[in-house]
């Protein structure tokens, strides 16, 4: 056997008997030889990254299959070794597994990315637990090794460990972890309050050991007395956990540290029950302050009582009352899931419908619900942060929400129908207000409306506490908003038609509306009316789209009608659609200047030309200057935008180039229902790709969404609107 594999496998040995040790010693030789040219930052060798991982993975009692694939987790992605190869060799279970990390260890840049990167990390998860569990292994070693990083990484990668690695591994239950991995970003990221705590710990450290010890004996005495065989001891406290303490409480340093923990493991549910009335017979327990965890687990698999007594010298102590299986589980979580609870017929590390980790399941739904990738990281993140309220349905259903949850969040909860149609509640027996806050032990019952049009009021996303609820209500209102655009962009559409006396049930006809909505991109004519409604594009842009598609002057029947509208298309291509009324005299044809394409919100100034009415210009184009040389030829203008105006906007997009990046560029456009009128691109030596758009549309407020969908294209690192089409 390799001497460097006798740490690892000794540990192996103690959690995890059954293990193969030969298939872990060959991914070990693999692993070695193919990272073996391989350095880390600190100038160790690679291979001493995947082994630190499994040995972490080892002590938290994983099988086999994850601690090889924890030591060949690296080498898909940073050495020649392919995915099949590995494959052939070790099979599809851990092929798979490592096929997950390394999927998660795409690196990804800016807040929608990273989210994505959550996103795929749960779609993973999903799939197979462990690849999360070895994910969080992988962060916890790199947290230890990170001081060999430059200092803007350390941050990045501290960040994301707080906000995201720690309190997943706090959901998943792996505590040991969470803790490990709060203290070290917590380290990184606030050295000088890190510092100060731990000085703060270690002064306190003699006087508060001693008290510890005194109600240590005590207790295990009394135990002792009562034949309840219990291992008592202190509880560790975590730098993080107490400077969280202090923020979220709102108390000074000694009010948490003065505050003692004490563990007591038993052998039976039993013995927990039997110890906690031992021990409030000796002290007085705190009001409010007792939570049974036992017979309602938390989201996390967690069980254990808790109950905090006046101790000696009037001190409060904590105790955490648990079995050792319990304890197994609150310290290592989903990781000694499959050692503690075998699921007859699962796969390890499947998440089976109606087991404890109910949570996955809550997170898979919300991706599913939650399109915009930064929305669905909100939710996420502030599901993580907070803690839990558990209320009862009337037949005595234990229903989990976020504290400080409110009727309306336990309706959303119970079903997405009974939700939309809540029209009041009974908490206790007693009518209350829906935007009550629910507290644990309370009994809820909901109010439903019968009438057809029932739905939810805009108010409660001020108050709802859960993703859940608040994605849910969004939708309701999206999908109402759509139809009133759709009702909107038809009125608008046949209005424009009015206006320019065309022929309305010729054009309006269903066969000319489909392909010219096919054209534009859009799924069916319901979704142009409302592309038109919300103000995506110009209810003039579509008419004059129809009229070009059905060959402008052929009709007979509307003779009149038509012989007018070449002239008006070609005299004014957006006459009454400029948006903008002169001062003093509103009968002036208005046209927008193309060297700096105006749009409503930027100030304007209006030049009477020669022939041609008053041409629009920003207050910043470069022509303003030779134009104020006349002054007698500048008239006041202002914005009035209709539903019939279209505006010109010109971006600039650069990017590093690659291929296919002008037709990603093009397509998000048009995924955002914007007309492409021109295009140029240009790159540079250093393969900068440098493109500019010119492009119609109807609401300027639109042009914000156009630049963030832009922005997130792949290589994209800068968009903005420029002063003009051609400059």
């Amino acid at each position: 056997m390799n001497p460097v594999l006798e740490p690892l496998f000794r540990t192996v040995r103690a959690t995890h008997p059954k293990a193969d040790l030969r298939v872990i010693e060959r991914a070990y030789d693999v692993a070695a030889y193919h990272h073996r040219d391989q350095k880390r930052k600190s100038g160790d060798p690679y291979i001493t990254h995947p082994l630190a991982v499994a040995t972490i993975l080892a002590e938290l009692g994983t099988d086999d299959e994850t601690l090889c694939a924890a030591l060949l987790h690296d080498t898909v992605e940073d050495t020649a070794y392919s995915l099949d190869e590995l494959r052939g060799d070790f099979g599809e279970t851990i092929a798979s597994l490592v096929d997950g990390v390394t999927k998660l260890d795409k690196v990804k840049f800016g807040d929608a990315a990273q989210a994505e990167t959550v996103r795929k990390m749960v779609v993973a998860m999903a799939r197979d637990i462990r690849v999360l569990i070895i994910k969080l292994a992988d962060r916890l070693h790199n947290m230890r090794t990170m001081r060999y990083l430059p200092e803007h990484k350390r941050h990045q990668k501290s960040r994301e460990t707080l906000e995201i690695f720690a309190p997943l591994a706090h959901r998943l239950g792996m505590n040991t972890i969470k803790w490990e991995l709060e203290d070290l970003a917590f380290a990184m990221l606030y050295p000088k309050r890190y510092d100060e705590i731990a000085r703060m710990v270690s002064e306190r450290a003699p006087r508060r050991d001693l008290f510890l010890q005194e109600v240590i004996e005590k207790v295990s005495g009394d135990l002792r007395e009562a034949k309840i065989r219990a291992v008592v001891k202190g509880r560790p406290k975590h730098y993080y956990s107490v400077y969280q303490k202090m923020i979220a409480r709102d108390v000074a340093f000694d009010d948490i540290y003065d505050l003692v923990g004490i563990r007591v493991l038993v052998d039976t549910v039993r013995d927990c029950y039997a110890a906690l009335g031992t021990i409030h017979a000796r002290w007085n327990p705190v009001p409010g302050r007792f939570k049974d965890y036992i017979a309602m687990p938390k989201f996390n698999m967690y069980q254990s009582l808790h109950t905090t007594v006046i101790g000696p010298e009037g001190k409060p102590v904590e105790l955490q009352i648990r079995t050792h299986a319990m304890h197994h589980r609150a310290e290592y979580g989903v990781a000694a899931h499959w050692k503690y609870k075998e699921e007859v017929g699962a796969p390890p590390g499947k998440v089976k419908p109606g087991s404890d980790m109910a949570w996955l399941r809550q997170l898979l739904d919300w991706q599913k619900e939650t399109s915009d990738p930064g929305e669905f990281l909100d939710s996420l993140r502030f599901d993580l942060s907070v803690s839990e309220v558990y209320v009862f349905t009337p037949k005595g259903q234990v229903i989990a929400l976020p504290e400080g949850a409110t009727p309306v969040d336990f309706a959303y909860a119970v079903h997405t129908e009974v939700g939309h149609r809540c029209i009041g509640a009974r908490v206790n027996g007693r009518l209350v207000p829906l935007e009550s806050r629910l507290g644990n032990g309370d009994t809820v019952e909901i109010f439903t409306s019968k009438s057809p049009d029932a739905g939810p009021s805009r108010d409660w996303l001020k108050f709802v506490k859960s993703g859940r609820a608040r994605n849910k209500i969004r939708q309701w209102f999206s999908k109402e908003r759509r139809e009133t655009a759709i009702e909107a962009g038809k009125e608008a559409i046949g209005r424009a038609m009015r206006k320019q006396g065309l022929p309305l049930q010729r054009l309006m006809s269903g066969e000319s509306l489909l392909a010219l909505a096919r054209d534009l991109r859009y799924p069916d004519v319901s979704a142009l009316y409302a592309a038109v409604g919300e103000g995506h594009i110009a209810a003039q842009a579509v008419v004059q789209k129809l009229v070009a598609s059905i060959g402008g002057v052929d009709s007979a029947e509307e003779d009149i009608a038509e012989t007018a509208l070449p002239t008006r298309l070609r005299g004014r291509p957006r006459g009454g659609g400029a948006g903008v009324v002169v001062a003093g005299d509103a009968d002036v044809w208005v046209r927008l200047s193309k060297c700096c394409t105006p749009v409503p919100g930027d100030e304007i100034v209006g030049f009477v030309t020669r022939g041609h009415g008053v041409s629009v210009h920003r207050g910043d184009c470069t022509n303003v200057q030779q134009l104020k040389s006349q002054p007698d030829r500048l008239v006041e203008v202002s914005w009035s935008p209709s539903d019939d105006s279209v505006f010109l906007v010109a971006i600039q997009v650069e990017a590093l180039d690659r291929p296919r990046l002008l037709s990603d560029v093009t397509r998000t456009l048009s995924d955002q229902h914007v007309n492409i009128l021109s295009a140029s691109v240009t790159t540079s030596r250093d393969r900068v790709a440098i493109s500019k758009f010119t492009f119609e549309m109807g609401d300027p407020k639109h042009l914000g969404h156009v630049l963030k969908a832009v922005r997130s294209i792949q290589g994209v690192f800068d968009v903005y609107r420029v002063s003009g089409a051609g400059s």
